[in-house]
């Protein structure tokens, strides 16, 4: 039946990342313990790129580093070699597969930087261009829309800033349980129509919710076919917000701003976990489900969206 295989896969994470979040932590502090850096380089594409977006936050907030989301094409169109200092280079691909990202990887592990491969595909290609891989071990994921993998990649860059020194709760808090996936599916729900109807369809967060506010603008736009733009909410204000009306629907991350609570656009709140680091892995689950159902009224199978394959190579 249709939706089925991602309604299951959405399900399996809370206990799935509850299993795993301790050897994430001992296998990355085994690589890591100890050890400083200057500067973080991120490699991703797709859901990949919005775990990285949260591994940027983690990193700024409670290391204070900086840190770069790499374009791969400077590397793999123009053939250009950024002078980078020295830096920790981490890599993150759920399929493993992606020429792009292992030839930026594999860049910089020849110019004697530290790497690491954030993957669920044990032999896949970016494990073998960095010098470290945590594998994710999730089990395999068949709808193409990723859901476990890609709360298991929040969990692994969440472990990975403590592995380096950050000073976060352990074990993880917040992390999803069955009474909040249940909620999350109640509400999604409950939301469909508002996001069916809408003509100009937004979603938003900042901080840590800014990734959260960009995978479920990709999960609508891959399982369901709606066109759903993500912002800052802080860059909404400078533009965007002038498509506000009664056409327009935005789902929030976070506290609506004064500014769109009072204008005419419908406003889906999507429901809070809390204002802790690692609320991203559990407020996802709402924009998954999202995503599902919205499919599934549109006569869509979000198992298997037109055009996408569950591996994507580019270069």
């Amino acid at each position: 039946m249709a939706g089925e295989v991602m309604a299951a896969e959405i399900r399996e994470q809370g206990q799935c990342l509850r299993d795993r979040a301790p050897r994430y932590l001992d296998a990355l502090r085994t690589s890591f313990s100890g050890r400083r850096f200057e500067m973080a380089l991120l490699v991703a594409r797709g859901s990949s790129d919005h775990a990285a977006l949260y591994l940027r936050y983690l990193l700024e907030i409670h290391l204070q580093i900086p840190v770069s989301l790499a374009a791969p094409s400077v590397l793999t169109r123009y053939g250009s070699k950024v002078r980078y200092p020295p830096c920790l280079a981490v890599g993150i691909s759920q399929s493993g597969a992606g020429p792009d990202v292992s030839e930026v990887l594999a860049e910089l592990r020849r110019g004697g930087h530290q790497t690491l491969a954030i993957t669920n595909t044990p032999g896949s290609r970016i494990s073998d261009a960095a010098e470290h891989t945590l594998l994710l071990e999730v089990g395999t994921e068949h709808a193409v829309a990723a859901t476990k993998t890609y709360t298991a990649s929040l969990l692994a860059c969440y472990q990975l800033v403590r592995a380096l020194g950050a000073d976060l709760p352990d074990p993880v808090p917040l992390l999803p349980d069955r009474d909040w996936i249940d909620r999350c599916e109640g509400e999604a729900q409950e939301a469909l129509i508002r996001v069916l109807r809408a003509g100009i369809l937004f979603a938003l967060g900042r901080g840590y919710g800014f990734c959260t506010a960009q995978e479920t603008a990709l999960k609508l736009m891959e399982c369901a076919l709606l066109t759903c733009k993500s912002y800052s909410i802080a860059d909404f204000e400078h533009g965007p917000k002038a498509l506000v009306g009664p056409a327009s629907t935005a789902i929030v991350y976070g506290e609506v701003p004064a500014s769109l609570a009072s204008a005419e656009g419908v406003v889906v709140s999507a429901p809070l976990r809390a204002n802790h680091p690692a609320a991203p892995m559990a407020e996802i689950v709402f924009g998954q489900w999202l995503a599902q159902k919205a499919a599934l009224a549109r006569g869509l199978d979000p198992d298997a969206p037109p055009h996408l394959e569950k591996v994507t190579r580019t270069l």
